[in-house]
């Protein structure tokens, strides 16, 4: 692909700048150098001191990237971008993730990019003036920067308070919400003294991508007959009532689905050798997302809303809530 002298001297000027900011080789290339220019906003013509930090999606990043400078990236490339290119920016204090929502979760298609002030000076007098003056200073307050961040994030973890008395903290997010409100509102309603936690995972990414393992109890699940699985096929959440001998099997709907009959029949098929009596909940935030999901839920399974946490809806079956006579 040919590139127009302006294009090329943009791209080099912005790879001899991540340089000096002290990124690895692999983010000095050619991708990271584009992706920088978009969060920068700096077109072929543009002077750096122009820089601004708008909040961008990747696919507003690769849009720039096509428009200005010619380079199309295809559409599978987003997550090469924010794994190998934006995660280190974020780690390295370069950009800002969802500066507008820090508790916006991290599988979220709203999150978003930007450079951060620390940068904007930097840009202000490159490639002239007093420009390694700034970068030095930058490299200095790196590790205060990161630990402000770290702190920023911190106040936004949700806590989970255990039976044991432990609290883990858990991603931001809307999802990890309903986990934290299960475990607090459903269990302490419906579950006596709160029942025993087994499992919960923390979605900093989606099920599909393989959400971070946060708690699991795997030796107590299987002296109940539960055989050891990957946490990707168990539910979101899953409690022991000790006294009923009931093991809750609970699903937390903010994005995938809830405990629909081909969902019932893998976690049948998952629990086949459980010894004690499955109880299948689907949790959501609200009737909103409820509505949206009312026609894919199993019968003979339960469904809880964290906004009106009193109640129930049971779908159907011999009884009320407790485990359902297997069909033979």
């Amino acid at each position: 692909m040919e590139f127009t002298a302006q294009q090329k001297e943009k791209l080099n000027e912005a790879k001899a700048l991540l340089t000096a900011l002290g990124l690895p080789k692999a983010q000095c290339k050619d991708r990271s150098a584009w992706v920088f220019l978009a969060l920068a906003n700096i077109k072929p013509s543009d002077d750096w001191s122009s820089s601004t930090a708008t909040l961008l999606l990747i696919v507003n990043i690769m849009k720039f990237i096509r428009n200005e400078y010619g380079m199309d990236y295809k559409t599978g490339s987003r997550e090469t971008i924010r794994k190998y290119t934006l995660h280190q920016f974020e780690q390295a204090r370069i950009v800002d993730r969802n500066r507008d929502d820090p508790t916006r979760a991290t599988n979220s298609k709203d999150n978003n990019y930007s450079l951060n002030q620390s940068i904007l000076e930097i840009l202000a007098e490159y490639p002239h003036g007093g420009w390694l003056g700034k970068v030095q200073n930058y490299k200095d307050a790196v590790p205060e920067l990161k630990a402000q961040y770290d702190r920023a994030l911190d106040l936004h973890k949700i806590p989970i308070s255990l039976p044991s008395g432990e609290t883990i903290t858990l991603s931001p997010g809307k999802h990890n919400q309903l986990h934290a409100d299960i475990i607090h509102e459903f269990c302490s309603r419906f579950i006596g003294t709160g029942g025993r936690l087994l499992y919960i995972g923390d979605t900093a990414s989606s099920r599909k991508e393989g959400g971070k393992l946060m708690f699991l109890e795997a030796e107590y699940l299987e002296s109940l007959g539960v055989t050891p699985m990957s946490h990707e096929k168990l539910p979101d959440v899953v409690v022991y009532d000790e006294d009923r001998e009931w093991l809750f099997l609970i699903e937390a709907v903010t994005s995938h689905g809830p405990i629909s009959p081909k969902r019932w029949v893998e976690l049948e098929e998952a629990f086949k050798d459980c010894k004690v009596g499955l109880v299948y909940v689907t949790a959501f935030p609200d009737r909103a997302e409820f509505r949206k999901n009312a026609a894919d839920i199993a019968w003979e399974t339960e469904v809880w809303i964290a906004d009106n946490p009193d109640h129930l809806i049971h779908f159907n079956g011999e009884r009320f809530l407790g485990p359902h006579v297997k069909a033979t």
